[in-house]
């Protein structure tokens, strides 16, 4: 009797534990209602012990088009994944960009249609295109309107919140262009966040939780420009998943 209760203790201590808060995962309907997320998110938990569930509301979101990390393609459109930096959602994101996780989406068989391809290839932008707008004005929006949340540099360097990364950490990332072009589309800005002429007003039973952030497209202009011109942080080598 004792011999099995200590192998029973033995087997629940090697099981994940599944008590800790999932990572939600938005996706399109067509993504959704192909079963991929029932095939991929489950093989992913098992293997870190990290819980992932498909949320409509979720913190990670896949979309059809950037701004985010491409990890796969199916009847033409490739799908990005746009996450925050949270250790978790980078963890995710690297195992979906990994070999595993390739494999693991292309081994998928869909009920009906062609299955995902997970080998893409991406063209990187080119340090030489150009932004226009005018970068010292970009520096003071970016001081009064994200540097509330995020570090934009040595003079609020002890005041960004760290859940957020700062600037520095961002222009390091290859699409962040397409996160400072659509950041106002990428949570949670849209619940505080108003671009004139883009956005539209915020539902009055559900008001901005805090003073909303609002600009215009030549402020968000000036602010690409700022951040284009700032120096990358080194995020040092890829993560290498076993």
């Amino acid at each position: 009797m004792r011999v099995t209760f200590f192998c029973l203790s033995l087997l629940l201590s090697a099981t994940p534990s599944w008590s800790q808060e999932a990572l939600g995962l938005a996706a399109p309907d067509e993504v959704t209602d192909s079963g991929l997320l029932q095939h991929i998110l489950p093989r992913f938990s098992l293997k870190t012990g990290i819980r992932v569930v498909a949320d409509d509301t979720g913190a990670m979101s896949l979309g059809g088009s950037p701004p985010g990390d491409p990890v796969f393609a199916r009847h033409g459109v490739t799908y990005h994944l746009r996450i925050l930096d949270d250790t978790k959602q980078l963890r995710f994101r690297d195992w979906l960009l990994s070999d595993i996780g390739k494999r693991t989406v292309e081994s998928f068989a869909p009920e009906s249609g062609p299955p995902y391809s997970a080998s893409l290839t991406v063209e990187a932008a080119t340090e030489t295109d150009k932004i226009d707008g005018d970068a010292v004005l970009g520096a003071e929006l970016s001081m009064t309107h994200c540097g509330r949340c995020h570090v934009i540099g040595p003079q609020n360097q002890m005041n960004g919140l760290g859940s957020t990364p700062s600037f520095a950490v961002l222009r390091a990332m290859p699409d962040w262009s397409d996160r400072f072009q659509a950041f106002f589309a990428l949570n949670p800005h849209p619940a505080f966040t108003q671009i004139e002429d883009v956005t539209p007003p915020f539902d009055p039973l559900r008001p901005s939780p805090i003073h909303p952030v609002e600009m215009t497209l030549e402020e968000l202009e000036a602010i690409l420009a700022f951040v284009s011109a700032i120096k990358a942080a080194d995020l040092g080598a890829p993560l290498q998943l076993q």
